[in-house]
């Protein structure tokens, strides 16, 4: 097979370095194919800002490429007949990929491999995004773990999936400067018209380079304050390394360890990083739960969850995704996410809980908007984070845990300098009353040029009654 091109299939694994894929085919002597395929057969098409994040992603693995001495192909259409016809050009004997886990990505797959072997081309796959496959992972009983503090206990027991990191190639000869290949922007992954992405560049670095970078700052001082910092919206102490693993810019791997040596050579506080490496396990632990159940990002885990009486009231809605529910760390968590594509983790949850709790909007129409406006968006992730916070989930919060978004306010942006930064409207107001505004008095809001109801909306419902309601109904399908 040495004189015969390999083709590594890029997917959400979009680097060089520590991808075993394309340490694979670099095994072999013979040139190597690169190609990215923007499938019209997609099990789930990424949302819109993932796209602005995939454009930036292949831009740089391009370059990088380049720099190395080869090309990337970008190719469109269903992935099996790109691969059966880049075969064909190019005379190909085997296909490198690394896998995938949703239920619809995996059938494709499948499908794909068996019609390489059937046409007599070698197809391997491997595990490039996780640090133990979903089928690894397994409780005493010989089940798959559906609680997640065994699931973390036995991972840290059993270790990871493979020994060590796949460097970078040093070069790489792919031999496809005469094939034929896709521009990138006639995909039409960014937007205009308007350019609601405008400021995304303002805060993220896409690609491989970016991660990295992410990584060394991270773990340079703000993990040690990660253990308390990280529920913060107000402050950096979070990594942001989550698009970064999305799209496989970094692979957890390679986290993992360099966490593990900071640890080791006294460079960073042991708790601290254990619990950031716990929120690598959570990811996993979202992927175990992805590949166990089928219907995760639509159907609740917890089938009792099906009778739960959601309202139809799409103005609701609309006020949560706009911002405009009169709460003000709900409202500046959305607003954070619609202009940069990302929103803090606890400020997730608490948006999370409101939409479900208090305004009873299914919580598959908030994991729908959020696929669509995170640049982090994950099939594994979204799911299981949404199904946790509506009490639905494995390993769900109990369901009579119900956000209260004032006093989570003044819990984790004590001053009010994360609403401040996402609702201008506010910023003049006191801290003391930052987080219900509405319970302000006439003179504070006047002097802080709040109208209620025009520049800053009241709010949407009363979270004490909606509160009562929703333990009723959470009750009611407990009691069936």
């Amino acid at each position: 097979m040495s004189n015969s091109p390999s083709i590594v299939w890029f997917r959400n694994d979009v680097r060089i370095h520590d991808n075993p894929a394309l340490a694979a085919a670099c095994a072999e002597d013979g040139p190597i194919i690169l190609v990215y395929i923007l499938e019209t057969n997609a099990a789930r098409p990424k949302g819109a800002a993932s796209n602005w994040w995939l454009h930036h992603s292949l831009e740089q693995l391009a370059a990088v490429v380049d720099r190395k001495g080869g090309r990337l192909l970008l190719r469109t259409g269903d992935a099996k007949s790109v691969l059966q016809e880049l075969c064909a050009e190019t005379k190909a004997k085997a296909v490198y990929w690394n896998r995938r886990y949703d239920a619809g990505e995996r059938e494709i797959d499948a499908t794909i491999k068996t019609s390489l072997k059937n046409a007599g081309v070698d197809a391997q796959s491997f595990n490039g995004s996780l640090l133990i496959e979903p089928w690894e992972a397994k409780t005493g009983s010989g089940v798959f773990y559906r609680v997640f503090s065994p699931f973390w206990k036995n991972l840290k027991k059993i270790g990871l999936s493979r020994d060590g990191v796949h460097d970078a190639p040093g070069s790489l000869n792919t031999g496809a400067n005469d094939l034929y290949s896709d521009d990138l922007r006639d995909w039409r992954l960014l937007p205009s018209n308007p350019n609601w992405a405008a400021a995304f560049s303002e805060t993220w670095r896409p690609g491989e380079a970016g991660a990295n970078e992410r990584l060394d700052h991270f773990l340079s001082g703000p993990v040690n304050d990660y253990g308390d910092g990280r529920n913060r919206p107000d402050c950096e102490f979070t990594s942001r390394l989550s698009p970064h693993l999305a799209f496989g810019e970094i692979s957890p791997n390679e986290i993992w360890r360099r966490t593990h040596y900071a640890i080791d050579n006294g460079s960073i506080d042991p708790k601290a990083g254990d619990k950031f490496l716990s929120e690598i396990a959570w990811r996993e632990f979202s992927y175990n739960l992805l590949y166990h159940y089928a219907d995760i990002s639509s159907k609740p885990i917890k089938p009792e969850f099906e009778a739960f009486e959601w309202d139809d009231n799409p103005s609701f809605l609309t006020a949560w995704q706009k911002g405009e529910t009169g709460y003000p760390i709900v409202d500046a968590g959305m607003r954070q996410l619609w202009k940069t594509g990302w929103m803090h983790n606890r400020v997730r949850m608490i948006a999370a809980s409101f939409l479900t709790k208090d305004l009873f909007v299914p919580w598959q129409d908030g994991e729908a908007w959020f696929w669509d406006t995170l640049v982090d968006a994950d099939p594994a992730n979204n799911s299981a984070s949404w199904q946790w916070v509506a009490g639905c989930g494995a390993d769900a919060a109990p369901y009579f845990r119900i956000f209260n978004p004032v006093t989570q306010g003044e819990r984790y942006d004590p001053d009010g300098a994360y609403i401040r930064e996402y609702i201008p409207a506010l910023k003049n107001l006191p801290s003391k009353h930052i987080h219900a505004p509405w319970l302000a008095p006439e003179d504070v809001l006047s002097d802080a040029g709040i109208t209620l109801g025009e520049t800053y909306p009241e709010p949407i419902v009363d979270h004490k009654r909606m509160r009562e309601i929703a333990l009723e109904r959470y009750q009611a399908i407990k009691d069936n």
